[in-house]
Parts: C-alpha cells; sequence; structure tokens
C-alpha cells in the first residue's frame, strides 16, 4: 500500500518496550505507544503466533490513544519462540491481566483481528470489567466448522494452494490434514517441522488479501510462530468449548463494538461475522465489499480506523 495513500496514521515509535516473564517458561514482549494520558487500547495480533508489526501502531492516532501491544507466547519477539508448552486462550488472558495491572489501566478498548478478534472476545468475557468496547476484524470463533474451513473447505477457491499443502503428507494420513501437521509441525526434528511449519505458514499466506500480492522474504519467525500455534490451536479447539464465544456473550453485549469484516475473506469467512453482529444487540458490522482478510487491505484498514476515531469512552462509537 501507497504509504500516501495508506489511511493509516504515521509511523510511529515505542515510547518503551521491555520483556515480562509470565512463567518459568515464557516471556512476552511488549510495547507502550502514543499518548501516556490518551484514552488506553489493548492491542492483540492474529494467528496465533503472528506476532506484532510497527504497521499495528498505526490504526490509532498517537496523541488520543495510549496503545498497549504485545507478542502473545510463542510469537514474535517472545520467548521461547514457537513454544506450545504452557500455551492456551486461558493463560494469554492471564497475561493480558498481568501487562493490565503492570501499566495501572483500569479500563481499555480491546482491538483485534482474526485469532484477535477471538483472543478478545475471550477475554472480554472473561473480564468485562476491565473492558470499554471493542474493534473486531475478520472474526474467528473457533469453531469446528471454521476450522474445518480452514483446512479442508478452502479448496473450492484455492484447490492449487490445498492441493501443494496436502503434498507434504502422504496419502495414508490426508485424510486427518490437520492431525498430520500437528506431529510434523510439533516434532522435535529440524529435518521435520521446518518443512511442515513453512508450508503451513504459506498455505495461510498466500489467501491473505482478496488481490494478488508480492511474495514476501522468507520468515522463519513468522513461519515457526504460526505454523506451530496455529496448528495447537485449532487441534485444542482454540481450548475453548464449542461455539462458546457466542453462548457466553451476554457477558459483554452491553458495550459497544465495531465489527469489520472483509466480504471476499478466505481464512475467515463472512458468516462468523454476521453471527456475532446477529448475538451482538448495538454492535456495528462494517461488511467492506472489495476485501479479503488482510488488516491492510484498503477498506478494511479505513474502516478500523474509523472506528477508533469515533470511539469516545462512556459513549461508545458516535
Amino acid at each position: 500500500m501507497s504509504e500516501s495513500l495508506s489511511p493509516l496514521f504515521p509511523a510511529l515509535l515505542p515510547n518503551r518496550h521491555g520483556m515480562l516473564a509470565v512463567d518459568d517458561l515464557h516471556t512476552i514482549y511488549w510495547e507502550e505507544c502514543g499518548n501516556p494520558d490518551g484514552i488506553p487500547v489493548l492491542f492483540l495480533h492474529g494467528g496465533p503466533g503472528a506476532g506484532l508489526s510497527p504497521q499495528h501502531r498505526r490504526f490509532f492516532d498517537p496523541q488520543r490513544y495510549r496503545v498497549i501491544l504485545f507478542d502473545q507466547r510463542g510469537a514474535g519477539k517472545s520467548t521461547p519462540l514457537g513454544e506450545w508448552r504452557n500455551n492456551t486462550t486461558q493463560l494469554l488472558i492471564d497475561d493480558i491481566e498481568q501487562l493490565r495491572a503492570q501499566f495501572g489501566i483500569e479500563q481499555w478498548l480491546v482491538f483485534g483481528g482474526s485469532w484477535g478478534s477471538t483472543l478478545a472476545l475471550a477475554y472480554g468475557e472473561a473480564h468485562p470489567e476491565a473492558c470499554l468496547g471493542f474493534v473486531l476484524r475478520g472474526i474467528f470463533l473457533c469453531t469446528q466448522a471454521e476450522i474445518d474451513w480452514f483446512i479442508e473447505g478452502v479448496r473450492w477457491f484455492y484447490p492449487e494452494l490445498y492441493d501443494e499443502f496436502a503434498a507434504l503428507i502422504p496419502e495414508g494420513e490426508r485424510g486427518d490434514l490437520l492431525a498430520a501437521y500437528v506431529k510434523r509441525i510439533l516434532s522435535g526434528d529440524p529435518e521435520v517441522y521446518w518443512p511442515a511449519a513453512r508450508a503451513w505458514s504459506r498455505f495461510e499466506g498466500r489467501r491473505v488479501y482478496l488481490m494478488p500480492q508480492p511474495e514476501d522474504s522468507p520468515n522463519d519467525a513468522l513461519d515457526l510462530g504460526v505454523g506451530r500455534l496455529e496448528s495447537h490451536y485449532m487441534a485444542n479447539l482454540g481450548f475453548l468449548e464449542e461455539d462458546q464465544l457466542i453462548r457466553q456473550l451476554q457477558r459483554i453485549a452491553h458495550l459497544p463494538a465495531v465489527i469489520v469484516q472483509g466480504r471476499y475473506d478466505a481464512i475467515c469467512p463472512p458468516l462468523s461475522a454476521y453471527r456475532l453482529h446477529q448475538a451482538w444487540p448495538g454492535s456495528q458490522l462494517e461488511m467492506i465489499p472489495d476485501a479479503g482478510h488482510g488488516a491492510l487491505e484498503r477498506g478494511i484498514a479505513s474502516a478500523l480506523v474509523n472506528a477508533t476515531q469515533r470511539f469516545q469512552p462512556g459513549r461508545g462509537f458516535v
């Protein structure tokens, strides 16, 4: 996206950053940006395992917002990279609460896309008193149907990507590609897990945008984080009960929410965003007609920035 055409705010450096040991195994990276006296907002990245990008700071007016971002367990600059042990949704929620206490924040706006929308909803339902509202993109409710779509259903739109993904697995194991990939990606042998992790990351990454994009340079940290943690979480249904996020929505239904969804999202199809909107009285659904899954696609980025600009504590999205 050309910088001159970008709807995002200008590039921004953190005011401060650091590492927080959340248990004996995991240490997470965090950063704080913007106005220390501004509206607190928590940014939750996707994946799980995708980690932060400098672009993520740019959805928020740095004069209005105090932005807290972090790499979730096993992702980005957090250590150990790609570690799936001691890595569950409930533990990520505990990490968020540790960060909230560290920063002395009573309540914050919660902003998350893709897996970040899953974690945002799970966090909000666990701690509604800590939330001012939600900006959510590319909704993933972590149901079995969505996981089945991610692995198998997408072949209706990207048959060549599916065939490439399946080709790594012997024919006798292709009846359950998720299990076959989990066995390989979580192997302790680099000669086994690296090809599987890279194949998983390519399988997802090549269908993020509606329009084809130039191939990114190889990124081992992204491939390992995404491959290991996405497969780990999907194999465990996100450590959630089936449709839990919809069934427990009444815990946050009194809070304001904007839901931004690409009409042609081939990773998190629009039905999930529609279901969430239908179950959430007062939520606003913005279906972007010329976008897929990518947060930086122009229509999606514009809608996300517009949502953060319209948010007023105590008044919602005005």
